[in-house]
């Protein structure tokens, strides 16, 4: 790929501002993916497992930060969402194969999400949990419907933030600071099936599919909001190659950073005091009332609601993006819905499945930890793909992936494969 057919962006001249200049769909991204469902299964690591987990945070940010680095490099380089790559690069059944393993997903994780939101607003509100969560729903679809895609970033920017109330509830915990030192820098197994259905929705819940989408997605849609048709998206400068990586390892970085101290808070109040049978977060949120105060149970119960928001507009763009990809459809949250009828056609259907499975005699709210697994095992063959095609020059030209970058995804690979095996073989 070339790339002189781009001009590169004025540069702002004060570090501190660039830096932040920078920062855009890597850092949604990596938001979007301390969902509701994602708190769960962090909540339920710590309370059950203690600071033992605290590990998996280190080890899985660079496995991350590669693998959304990759798809954010695809989709900059190539000027094409990866539903739309791997069309023109695989056959039909690869194609539908991996569409069919996000939407699987997504609407899973959709329906956990919405319920989980529910279930925190009616334990701050009282409002009824069948109620809000249509409401939810109906909301997230109006917003991306009838918002341009520069006001749904902003919004998306600014609700990143929600995540510092998980920092701070750490801080007003008791932790042992040694103890989790020590768990943080020395890896520990737990051979059980316990254990290992922890890891594996760490990991899926971190390193999940409809990022791997999304941020691909959101790369084209930064280039189209610049006015670039595809011949003018294609390729990328060294500048904005350099940016892109800042984007998505700061917000790859973000991500981890919170689910290491929601890890961390959990352990030191509910498993530290003997509580170890959570199943949700919202659990998680009434158990650390009396342990660490009103203002712990309020903080991680109001970002529960606020990740939601960001998440599941996440997941149900996703699934628009790949379906329209692959159908070869016109569509982007760029476009009005007059303009683009299948793709929120698309997104409609898969917030209103979500919706449904609350009604369908589906807990959605014990999804929350059972979609992370599932994320975990559907991942592997979603970032094979990623790795062929970000290692082919005929895709990408002098882009390819570096030598550590395809070393750290085809590690991601592996590891993901054998935590699924020792799922699936642990006693």
């Amino acid at each position: 790929m070339t790339s002189d057919t781009h001009v590169a962006p004025p540069v702002e001249t004060r570090p501190f501002r660039r830096f932040f200049a920078n920062l855009g769909p890597g850092l949604i991204t990596g938001a979007a993916d301390d969902d509701p469902s994602g708190i769960s299964t962090y909540s339920v690591a710590g309370a059950t497992f203690g600071y033992l987990p605290l590990w998996t945070a280190l080890f899985s940010f660079p496995l991350m930060a590669a693998v959304q680095l990759m798809c954010a490099r695809l989709g900059l380089v190539t000027g094409l969402g990866l539903a739309g790559v791997i069309r023109r690069r695989y056959s039909r059944w690869v194609l539908w194969g991996a569409c069919a393993l996000l939407v699987i997903a997504n609407v899973i994780n959709i329906a956990a999400d919405l319920g989980g939101m529910a279930d925190a607003t009616m334990m701050v509100t009282g409002a009824p949990v069948r109620l809000l969560v249509p409401i939810f729903g109906l909301l997230i679809v109006l917003l991306l419907m009838w918002s341009s895609y520069r006001t749904i970033a902003r919004l998306f920017k600014w609700l990143t933030l929600v995540l510092l109330a998980y920092v701070a509830t750490a801080f007003v915990a008791r932790v042992d600071w040694r103890l989790a030192l020590a768990a943080t820098v020395v890896p520990r197994l737990e051979w059980s099936r316990g254990f290992f259905s922890v890891l594996v929705a760490i990991l899926g819940t971190t390193i999940s599919p409809y990022l791997f989408f999304w941020q691909a997605a959101q790369e084209v849609e930064e280039e189209r909001s610049m006015g670039r048709n595809l011949a003018r998206r294609r390729g990328a400068t060294a500048e904005e190659l350099s940016a892109c990586r800042t984007d998505v390892v700061t917000g790859m970085f973000a991500s981890n950073a919170v689910m290491y101290f929601i890890i961390m808070t959990t352990a030191a109040t509910l498993h530290a005091h003997g509580q170890t049978n959570i199943a949700t977060a919202q659990e998680a949120a009434e158990a650390l009332r009396p342990l660490a105060g009103a203002g712990a149970y309020w903080l991680f119960t109001l970002g529960l609601i606020g990740t939601g928001m960001l998440a599941v507009p996440v997941l149900a763009g996703s699934c628009a993006y790949a379906i329209a990809e692959a159908a070869a459809w016109r569509g982007s949250l760029n476009q009005r819905p007059g303009r683009a009828k299948k793709f929120y056609i698309v997104l409609g259907v898969a917030v209103a499945l979500g919706i449904a499975l609350n009604y369908a005699g589906f807990n959605a709210i014990k999804l929350l930890f059972t979609t992370a697994v599932i994320n975990g095992v559907l991942a592997p063959p979603l970032i094979l793909i990623v790795l062929l095609l970000t290692g082919d020059r005929t895709v990408m030209g002098d882009a390819v992936n570096s030598r550590l970058v395809a070393s750290l995804g085809w590690l991601t690979f592996v590891v993901m494969v054998v935590a699924a095996c020792g799922l699936a073989f642990a006693s």
